[in-house]
Parts: C-alpha cells; sequence; structure tokens
C-alpha cells in the first residue's frame, strides 16, 4: 500500500449552510470516513479554516487568503492508503464533497 494525499476543495458552504445541510454533510463525511478507517485506508487529515497567507516571488510577497476564487480553497486534506493510483482515485469517488459541487485533487508524496 501507498500513501496518497487528498486535497478537498469547494463543497458545502458552512457559512450559509442550514442545520439540516450541515448534519446531513456531517453524517456523510463520518460514514466514508469510517469505511475507510474500517479497511485500514484511513490516514491523518484535517479540515482547514479559510484564512490563510500566500507567499509568492522572489521577494515572497504575502497576499491574504491563499486562492483567488472561493471554489479554490483547500478546505482540508487527508492521506490515504491504497494500492495504487487508480484505487486511491476510486477511494476518492466516495468523497461526500461531491454532494456539494466540490473537489478532490488526489496527489502521491514522493519518496526520497
Amino acid at each position: 500500500m501507498k500513501d496518497y494525499l487528498l486535497l478537498f476543495r469547494g463543497g458545502l458552504n458552512f457559512k450559509t449552510a442550514s442545520p439540516d445541510q450541515l448534519q446531513n454533510s456531517m453524517i456523510k463525511w463520518q460514514k466514508w470516513l469510517g469505511e475507510l478507517q474500517k479497511e485500514n485506508k484511513l490516514g491523518v487529515g484535517q479540515r482547514l479554516t479559510a484564512e490563510g497567507k500566500l507567499l509568492t516571488g522572489a521577494k515572497k510577497g504575502v497576499t491574504d487568503g491563499p486562492y483567488a476564487e472561493g471554489k479554490e480553497i483547500i478546505g482540508g486534506f487527508q492521506f490515504i492508503k491504497a494500492s495504487s493510483f487508480d484505487d486511491a482515485v476510486s477511494i476518492a469517488r466516495g468523497c461526500p464533497i461531491f454532494d456539494f459541487g466540490g473537489n478532490v485533487e488526489i496527489r502521491e508524496p514522493m519518496v526520497s
């Protein structure tokens, strides 16, 4: 098994979602992550705040917000264990973020 990083962007807006939407979303996330845990495919992960700073260029200029648009916000990350990149894609397809218009980027960490 290899480690893969899932980066979550977009999805449910926690500031404008109704209590029912929040509850429904949390149930789906808990179920999905619980299934990965049972299969021993779940690594560390965390939801991220919307605030951030972006350092760019040779002068390392600082800009508020690490994103250009709201849909580009990385809202969280999760490491998973998968037998191949295709397996990681298959696992990511079960992510509840797609129910709310979000997306998942899958990356394989380089081994040094």
